[in-house]
């Protein structure tokens, strides 16, 4: 841990006395780092910032530029720690069971490139947002579906359960009480999912004031600097918005990018607080209006019948609100999306405040109309919750098919042969975040009716409880059927790591001869490169497992609502072998969603405790966080939001108070996306004044395939051409950073490698013990970092004039 700021702390270096200063700002990568890790002493101190990310030096350095006589054999070394952002305190642990919430939001940014302004990218975003909205009403069903369906009707409303079930009495159906009629218990326990949604927006809203409320740079930070662009960096600056801005100033005081400049540079992509506010009314809208709906639909069809004391009317009148207010939050996803070309910082006060608020008081109708008396009302059987689970999944297989169609289309316009799954790559995503939404779903339903149901077999329960909706049994069945297809691509992907390990092995002993060959030595250093090469097959896991749960749960549902009855138990005359088998994928498969749920909890827990597993957690949300909230208000908070604008705003202060100073902004991992995202936020007269040194980076590899539309080779190319000075180191070992395969002719372009990794073969006299694999870590153990490092330096002084081309005057 990094020590604590002394209380009179150091102001920021003054304007230096001479020419020269050099400063090399350096960003680390994926699960965290102190700033002693970074700057290699123990010694640092804070020079702005907080406790969450802050700028350090040594503390020798503090006033470096003071004396850059001192520093003339390197630049004075800055460290940006953004690890509080991402692996603080234990309760970020708990952002485990926002997953799916998380990773229907990355689906958001993975659209092909695209003219800007096509329909088919507003409708893109639509699509993404409206599966987002299905997961948050499935969620809220789910809470639903177990304290409404399984604790207070069907456990409460029997005998034999609910006398197990001490804390139950006071609800029992055969106590006679206040709260026994079954309505009165169906309002009580809406509570729970209630709070559930109530909670979710309470995290939305303080994670947004505690990591995404920086506002970026405006016209004066900057001073009257032109703002950020990459010329003839084309891309999309209005990614699925429904509103779209006209040209015109920014609100903050910087010109509205024209729309050939990257959506990256854009004044408003790091800040998204109205788009936030937007969703996070109509999200938790749509949570309520869910709890409200089965509380009141249980008791209207009640009222329905002859006899009911509660004229139908009340309950008509409650429904059609409820539909009303829902058809209100569907249009408020639907119409309003993202706006990136200003920075969006008006706020819809009404529609944040009435929506949510209308469905909280719908959900008190609903509650009221529950409560009414109706002493010959008798809960039996379930909840007709059957049909809504079927129709959550449907509407979801048919919003992920239309959006792959969307997505297609796209890629069409504008091909780009390293585009992940051919532009598919957002509807496979989209696809996951359903299945991950069900695993839980189905997993706390389950786990929950296993419990009540006492010993026995999963999934089989006893004649005076029905357990939850038959179609979550039928999804159960598909996840053994799901791991058997997945072990195909699997065995395929063990046999050509092995077959590329053994073709690599000649290579690897003629890179390193005339030095003495090792079978063992060449044949680890070959598993490791053949192993690093696995990231790139990634796209075919996906698309497999994505193809697969959409064709199986278009088979669950289908089973479901064709036998009404769990896989195993039809009547249909199939044959006792098929029914087994049929019985057992249903046993085991729910045995695997409970296991899965239970699973999600633990390593929850266990990362609240143990800092090594919060360590691993915060690695999944330094890389699946980096995007702002674009689909989903309850995704864990985009730590960008505050990193870049941290960045970008050093390196503008830098710059303009050391006018002769050259600064290199140095990132590895996921903080040479940090870097190059900060880059191209910088006013064009700053980013001039800037060189870019990557190192184990995804831009290419993970970024610019995944995210095509943001890291593509257009923008990446805008980049290099915007930048003064780029140099890209990477490793043939290395499973995350490779190329980012930018050369123009006759520039030699921005990589240099693959660095030999390791360093030497065997022993020499320099070094006489055998030197490590390094992979993905210590770049700077390498000897051309700091050759690449130099050079980036010589070419920042003196500062040329840049031509078209983007190559300073001058050169060849």
């Amino acid at each position: 841990m990094a020590p604590a700021a002394p209380p009179a702390r150091p102001c920021p270096p003054p304007p230096p006395q001479s020419t020269g200063t050099a400063l090399e700002l350096l960003v680390h990568g994926v699960g965290g780092a102190t700033p002693q890790e970074v700057l290699g002493d123990p010694r640092t101190v804070r020079i702005t910032g907080d406790a969450t990310a802050a700028v350090y030096r040594r503390t020798e350095d503090v006033q470096g530029e003071k004396d850059p006589e001192r520093h003339r054999r390197g630049p004075v070394a800055e460290a940006y720690c953004w690890s509080g952002l991402t692996s603080g305190d234990g309760s970020r642990a708990l952002w485990l069971l926002l997953l799916p919430f998380m990773v229907v939001n990355l689906a958001h940014w993975m659209r092909p490139t695209a003219p800007d302004g096509a329909r088919a990218v507003r409708l893109y975003g639509v699509l993404v947002r409206l599966v987002a909205l299905s997961l948050t009403v499935l969620l809220t069903a789910a809470a639903c579906e177990v304290a409404l369906d399984l604790v207070a009707w069907q456990c409460a409303g029997t005998e034999s359960c609910s006398k197990s079930r001490s804390w139950l009495g006071f609800l029992s159906a055969h106590q006679d009480g206040w709260w026994a009629q079954p309505g009165r218990r169906l309002a009580l326990a809406a509570v729970v999912p209630a709070a559930l949604v109530g909670l979710l927006w309470y995290l939305s809203h303080r994670t947004w004031s505690a990591y995404e409320s920086q506002r970026p740079l405006t016209g004066a930070d900057v001073e009257g600097h032109e703002p950020g662009g990459a010329e003839g960096a084309g891309g999309e600056s209005d990614a699925g918005g429904g509103e779209r801005s006209g040209r015109g100033p920014d609100p903050g005081g910087l010109p509205v990018p024209s729309p050939d400049r990257p959506a990256l540079s854009s004044a408003g992509f790091w800040y998204g607080r109205r788009l936030v506010a937007r969703l996070r009314a109509a999200h938790t809208a749509a949570g309520f209006l869910t709890v409200a709906a089965a509380v009141t639909g249980a008791a209207a069809r009640h009222d329905r019948t002859v006899g009911s004391p509660v004229p139908q009317t009340f309950g008509m009148a409650v429904e059609g609100a409820i539909v009303l207010c829902a058809l209100v939050a569907v249009w408020t996803v639907c119409r309003r999306g993202r706006s990136e070309r200003v920075r969006d910082t008006v706020l819809d006060r009404a529609l944040i405040t009435y929506l949510p608020g209308s469905a909280l008081l719908l959900l008190a109708l609903a509650a009221v109309h529950a409560s009414w008396s109706r002493p010959a009302w008798q809960s039996s059987g379930s909840l007709p919750g059957e049909t809504a689970f079927r129709l959550l999944a449907l509407g979801q297989g048919v919003l992920v098919v239309a959006l792959a169609l969307v997505a297609r289309a796209l890629y069409r316009r504008t091909p780009e042969p390293r585009t992940i799954l051919y532009g598919l790559g957002g509807p496979a995503v989209a696809m996951l975040a359903c299945a991950l939404g069900g695993v839980m779903t189905g997993g706390v339903a389950q786990r929950v009716a296993d419990w009540l149901d006492g010993p026995g077999t999963p999934g089989a329960y006893r004649a005076d409880l029905e357990g939850p909706p038959v179609l979550l049994s039928w999804q159960a069945s598909a996840i053994p059927v799901l791991l058997l297809l997945l072990l195909i691509p699997v065995l395929v992907l063990l046999a050509r790591t092995a077959r590329t390990a053994r073709r690599l092995a000649p290579l690897i002993e003629a890179e390193y001869a005339p030095e003495t060959s090792d079978e063992g030595r060449t044949r680890r250093i070959a598993r490791i490169r053949a192993t690093a090469a696995l990231t790139d097959s990634a796209p075919e896991i996906v698309g497999v497992v994505s193809a697969a749960t959409l064709l199986l749960g278009a088979a669950a549902v289908a089973g479901s609502w064709q036998s009404g009855t769990v896989p195993g138990r039809a009547t249909d005359g199939s044959g006792p072998l098929l029914e087994s088998i049929a019985e057992a994928a249903q046993s085991t498969g729910s045995w695997l969603v409970g296991f899965g749920f239970v699973l999600f909890v633990a390593g929850g827990r266990r990362a609240y405790k143990d800092a090594s597993a919060r360590r691993t957690i915060g690695i999944l949300w330094d890389v699946g966080t980096f995007w702002p909230r674009a689909a989903h208000p309850f995704a864990p908070p985009c730590y960008a939001e505050r990193a870049v604008p941290d960045l970008a705003s050093r390196m503008v202060a830098w710059t303009t108070t050391t006018p002769q100073g050259r600064l290199v902004i140095s990132g590895h991992s996921q903080g040479s996306v940090l870097a190059a995202s900060a880059v191209w936020q910088l006013p064009d007269v700053t980013r001039r004044r800037v060189a870019l040194l990557t190192y184990g980076s995804p831009l290419e590899r993970l970024y610019g395939r995944w995210f095509p539309a943001y890291f593509g080779p257009v923008p990446l190319l805008g980049l290099h051409r915007s930048v003064h000075c780029w140099r890209n180191l990477w490793r043939a070992s290395d499973p995350i950073g490779g190329p980012v395969r930018i050369c123009e002719d006759p520039d030699p372009g921005v990589d240099r490698g693959p660095l030999k990794d390791p360093l030497v073969y065997g022993r020499t006299a320099e070094l006489p013990l055998p030197e490590p694999i390094l992979g993905h870590s210590d770049y700077q153990a390498d000897p051309v970092f700091a050759q690449e490092r130099a050079a980036l330096l010589d070419e920042l002084g003196p500062l040329l004039p840049r031509q078209t081309g983007g190559r300073p005057a001058g050169q060849p």
